[in-house]
């Protein structure tokens, strides 16, 4: 019994997390700053753990950072070179969704994010099963 409770305690605190990141979030958005957001969503992903609704709950925070997103180049130009696989593996979540804007928003950054960081970040992004989002 001693791993037990342990997943679930561990699973509150990321969600407690995630839910701080969020309220960060919706404050930098409210200030106009969608790339800060989108660096604060970002940042501490993918959480590491199994836990599908730590992973649900951070993708939320991630694609409301993404779809405020308007200008792709500045955002890429501000956003640091160690985000551009994790961003990858968002982009590629958010296509999974079906969702026609949210897929529409992530094939306008795929493309741009492919031109700065080549196709070696899509083999990272999609070998590695470890890391997923």
């Amino acid at each position: 019994m001693a791993g037990g409770g342990g997943g679930f305690v561990e699973a509150e605190a990321i969600i407690a997390r995630i839910e701080t990141k969020s309220t960060k979030i919706e404050s930098l958005l409210k200030q106009y700053k969608p790339v800060e957001a989108l660096k604060t969503a970002l940042e501490g992903s993918p959480p590491k753990t199994l836990d599908e609704r730590c992973k649900s709950a951070n993708w939320i925070v991630v694609h409301r950072a993404l779809m405020a997103i308007k200008d792709i180049e500045g955002m890429l130009n501000a956003l640091d070179v160690e985000y551009y696989d994790i961003l990858m593996k968002y982009l590629y979540r958010g296509l999974s969704t079906g969702d026609r804007p949210t897929c529409d928003q992530c094939l306008k950054i795929h493309e741009k994010l492919t031109e700065r960081a080549g196709l070696g970040c899509i083999l990272r992004c999609l070998s590695d099963t470890l890391n997923t989002v």
